[in-house]
């Protein structure tokens, strides 16, 4: 490890050069490919020097401690040595997670799809919930949400609906939220007061560039249409819709929520390629063994990932057992202690493997 560390170093340094370099700065193209390797090693570097230095403290505090000392120094000196060598276990580990692979996907932006399973109008309505929680939480950590396309119920929830988050880290933020999602709850139009059970599945998908996917126009079919249920006075007035067949895969995607054709007709190939991307990645996943015993999960969309139980006002992530009971602040998006237990039961995950 420390071998592949020192390496590491050289390689960094040569970037610090490369990206201050005049010549290198003008062509940016080659810059900004330097400047994120650079960037993508930092946290790695600084902590590894930290770990450096910590080492070499230790050293030198175990050469005072083989002098000849008087008992209180020496105890003093010892309690010194305790502290060292557990803070630099603890910086080990951290070396240990800095290393493993990166997910490549991490940094992009993402497309969210969410659709209502068992329970009709419930899971509608519970979708709608989960749209309003998702938006929240992009809300907090200062990213845009850009809805893509709907098919709404009656009582105002929705049947499906997709969006996409921009941000810097999105993916890797929201890539565990794939799966079903239950609601234990009274719904409104239940008028005995019986608890129901609905599910809602969500599938995130990592945004897929031109570069990404392979996309041959000849396997796409696009069809126009009008535009139906809200959304102005254009509505029913022109052919705005757009519906994208893809025949290899039978991938069927529908836009309508801009007035303009052409705008409809990118979004729904951007959906088109993330869908195309995440069929990849899938089987590519399914490769790895130790990825599908993950105690996390791949996010297969069969997977009932958590639970939302309203009488008692809880959340239990079943994938990593862990309850919490504050329903309500996670509906508002709060949701960085779900991820981060998450991302470690991952972590823990790679590294025994």
């Amino acid at each position: 490890m420390f071998s592949k560390l020192e390496d590491i170093e050289v390689r960094y340094e040569n970037l610090a050069g490369q990206v201050n370099d005049p010549e290198v700065i003008a062509n940016q193209n080659e810059w900004r490919g330097l400047m994120k390797e650079y960037s993508s090693l930092t946290d790695i570097i600084e902590k590894y020097r930290e770990y450096k230095k910590i080492n070499e403290s230790l050293k030198e505090t175990k050469e005072m401690f083989e002098e000849n000392l008087d008992d209180d120094f020496r105890q003093m000196v010892k309690e010194e040595i305790k502290e060292a060598q557990a803070k630099l276990e603890t910086t080990v580990e951290e070396l240990k997670f800095l290393l493993l692979p990166k997910d490549p996907n991490d940094d992009k932006n993402v497309i969210v799809e969410i659709r209502g399973g068992a329970g009709g109008d419930e899971a509608a309505l519970f979708a709608a919930d989960l749209y309003r929680m998702y938006s929240r939480f992009a809300e907090r950590n200062r990213w845009k949400t850009e809805f893509l396309n709907c098919n709404e119920s009656e009582l105002g929830g929705f049947k499906e609906v997709s969006f996409m988050i921009h941000g810097k880290g999105a993916y890797s933020r929201l890539k565990y939220e794939s799966g079903v999602h239950r609601v234990q709850r009274i719904p409104t139009t239940e008028s005995g007061g019986r608890i129901h059970t609905s599910t809602v599945t969500v599938a995130v998908l990592p945004e897929a560039e031109e570069v990404d996917v392979q996309l041959d126009m000849n396997d796409v079919r696009i069809d126009v249409f009008r535009s139906s249920g809200n959304g102005g006075q254009s509505v029913n007035t022109t052919d705005s819709a757009v519906r994208v067949t893809h025949a290899p895969t039978g991938i069927v995607i529908s836009c309508q929520d801009e007035k303009s054709q052409l705008k409809n007709r990118d979004k729904a190939l951007k959906i088109l390629r993330a869908k195309l991307y995440d069929l990849e990645l899938e089987r590519q996943r399914s490769e790895y063994s130790a990825e599908r015993k993950s105690q996390v999960g791949t996010g297969d969309r069969s997977e009932r990932i958590r639970t939302y139980n309203f009488p008692q006002g809880r959340v239990s992530e079943h994938r990593v057992n862990l309850t919490l009971h504050r329903l309500e602040a996670v509906l508002d998006g709060d949701l960085d202690e779900i991820m981060d237990t998450l991302n470690a039961a991952m972590q823990a995950e790679k590294l025994k493997a």
